[in-house]
């Protein structure tokens, strides 16, 4: 049997885009502005959570121990000490499973890049560079919203809201930093408050984390470098990754979502060998086949369902077909945490800082 909508939560269950819901998907049998009454739904076997970073420990928790699979949002607690809460909930319920929603790696370029990993076609990883860009934040009479804010948000800023999407894939790899040294801005200080007014925005917009990771394959050490920006300017949704080896290096951004910049070479021999980078043109190559043929090209909602297709089909196989097809794991959201609380640490002492 296919899985179904078959409930929804909202604070405003009255929203515009609830009203879509409800005239466009014929499932749905619940509409509520309370998650414990959804999550206490026998029909309810799995959620969905998407709510401010202050709230995950509470609703994480919350659907852990009414029994139902869930897919939440990163950053998977608002801090350290909240992601360790849920950890312990995670652990405590075995029968539940449980991922994080990042869509990039099911771009089909990117799980080429998977691939590459998993064959050891790189070499010795010489360095990796990673980023999310974008000019969201750039219009300082934006009013503001709860990402600016400690409480709701947090004192990663914007770390923890777009900084998990960037280690995905390195993470996924075994490409875990051992310390950073973390240049983190406030640029806009205050934004209209929506209201007449001016309120404060607390949390950081950008931020560079020049980190030390080492190979598990090879053994060797080299730098791994992040850019996580909402003040961007030029930049829409920029999600890249780089990854650089001396068998092979990989360029990737979604300013070219369908192609992959790709340079191989066979050391030996005297001189230097010929380094050429190709081009190749990814279409509809998907890990989860759907009826999009694969000539054509494939974009952002198209990896949102692939992420499903994984969360669904791992739930149902209990594996991947590979290593880089499933959905972001608890354990790599324990890696990120602890990757930005070291982070906050290196900017408030201005030094680079042991990732524990």
């Amino acid at each position: 049997m296919p899985p179904e909508n078959v409930g929804i939560c909202s604070c405003v269950p009255e929203a515009p885009k609830i009203d879509w819901f409800r005239q466009n998907v014929p499932t749905i049998k619940q509409v509520t502005s309370d998650h414990g009454e959804l999550l206490r739904n026998p029909e309810v076997e799995a959620v969905y959570i998407a709510v401010p970073h202050n709230l995950h420990e509470e609703f994480y928790l919350a659907a852990l121990e009414t029994g139902k699979h869930l897919m939440g949002e990163k950053p998977f607690g608002i801090d350290l000490q909240a992601n360790r809460a849920i950890m312990a909930a995670v652990k405590k319920h075995p029968e539940c499973f449980v991922r994080c929603a990042s869509q990039f790696i099911f771009f089909p370029a990117v799980q080429r890049i998977g691939r590459m990993i998993e064959a050891g076609a790189f070499g010795q990883i010489i360095e990796v560079n990673a980023g999310f860009l974008h000019s969201s934040d750039l219009n300082p009479q934006k009013p503001i919203n709860w990402k600016r804010t400690l409480k709701y948000n947090g004192e990663y800023g914007c770390m923890g809201d777009l900084g998990p999407h960037t280690c995905t894939v390195p993470f996924r790899a075994g490409w875990v930093p051992r310390n950073v040294r973390a240049v983190l801005s406030n640029i806009i200080r205050e934004r209209p408050d929506g209201r007449g007014g001016k309120a404060a925005c607390e949390t950081w917009d950008n931020a560079t984390l020049l980190s030390e990771a080492h190979d598990p394959a090879s053994g060797s050490v080299f730098p791994f470098n992040l850019r996580i920006e909402r003040i961007s300017p030029g930049e829409k949704n920029n999600w890249y990754i780089e990854i650089y080896g001396t068998r092979a290096s990989v360029r990737y951004s979604l300013k070219d979502a369908n192609a992959l910049e790709l340079l191989e070479y066979a050391p030996g021999g005297e001189g230097n060998p010929e380094q050429t980078w190709r081009r190749i043109d990814m279409g509809h190559e998907v890990t989860y086949r759907s009826i999009t043929p694969e000539i054509f090209q494939f974009g952002v909602s198209d990896a949102i369902l692939q992420m499903w297709a994984a969360f669904l089909y791992e739930l149902d196989a209990k594996r991947t077909p590979a290593k880089f097809a499933g959905c972001v794991t608890p354990a790599e959201s324990v890696l990120w945490h602890k990757l930005f609380t070291a982070a906050l640490e290196s900017q408030a002492g201005g030094t680079t800082a042991v990732v524990r």
